[in-house]
């Protein structure tokens, strides 16, 4: 087996929220459509207190959202309302402008709750860049899932493993959430030409390589690898196909054009952007 190559994330806080950040990264700013990865950490909030992401902007990008734990409230600039519960997928397309509110919802917030779950960004591929924005939500129950043999797997977004989810992807995409059970094992096909692990807690060997908790490790292309657990493990697998040409990242935007992004920081900077009905609040461009 090819060496694995480890990214390992760096801890921010956001909104009273702990996240671990693994993409982008200096040496690895994709893998498949994903380019932005954040874990958020369990989180223990005291009453009167949860996490609060006023208003921002997105273009070029679908971010997706997954919880382990808690509840957020989604609010976006389409009107959409929308509690996500743990297992549920929010699935946001921001096309060519969007904006949007991450919060915890007033009934948690007044007697305290925990958060956990990850949020992941999927460049847009470049047709799509400019397309119109839409928001889809998706109940645990909608969602594929398999269990043989002390391995469970449920398919968050794309194809994989037999499974297709019914979130809208817009290219190529793998995204599965893998419980295994102690001396359980899996075999990752090759069907993805790029794929990442993300260890959340717990033991896991790729081939007899092992693999580091809370750190998103990039498996060799083209090949089919054994994921074996050595203790009960709670993985996520990302992939898909790679992005069509190169991306640029700035603040909440992600374009193959910098003209893109520089047009959507001055729409923003000048408040000419969709509101999200009912909030005044917002996060200014940073310098």
């Amino acid at each position: 087996m090819s060496e694995l190559r480890l990214l390992r994330a760096h801890r921010e806080e956001l909104a009273g929220q702990a996240i671990l950040r693994s993409l982008p990264a200096a040496q690895c700013r994709s893998v498949g459509p994903f380019v932005f990865f954040d874990h958020m950490l369990p989180t223990q909030y005291a009453p009167g207190h949860g996490m609060n992401i006023q208003q921002h902007p997105h273009i070029g990008l679908s971010t997706l959202t997954y919880l382990f734990e808690g509840e957020l409230l989604h609010k976006d600039s389409l009107g959409s309302a929308q509690r996500v519960r743990p297992g549920e997928v929010s699935w946001m397309t921001a096309g060519s402008a969007v904006a949007h509110v991450e919060r915890t919802p007033e009934a948690l917030r007044e007697r305290g709750s925990q958060l956990h779950g990850l949020q992941v960004w999927l460049a847009s591929p470049r047709a799509d860049e400019c397309g119109e924005p839409c928001y889809s939500h998706h109940p645990a129950e909608s969602l594929p899932a398999s269990e043989n043999l002390g391995v469970h797997i449920r398919l968050i977004a794309g194809e994989g493993f037999c499974l297709k989810s019914p979130v809208p992807v817009l290219s190529p995409t793998l995204y599965a959430e893998l419980r295994l059970s102690a001396g359980a094992s899996l075999v990752i096909p090759a069907e993805h030409e790029e794929r990442a692990l993300y260890l959340i807690d717990g033991e896991a060997l790729v081939e007899d390589q092992p693999l580091t908790v809370q750190t998103l490790t990039v498996l060799p292309p083209g090949e089919a690898l054994t994921l074996s657990a050595c203790a009960g493990s709670h993985l996520v697998l990302i992939g898909g196909a790679p992005l069509d040409g190169p991306r640029r990242m700035n603040w909440n935007f992600v374009a193959s054009d910098p003209a893109l992004i520089e047009r959507a920081r001055q729409r923003w900077s000048a408040g000419d952007w969709p509101q999200v009905p009912g909030e005044t609040g917002r996060i200014e461009l940073p310098a």
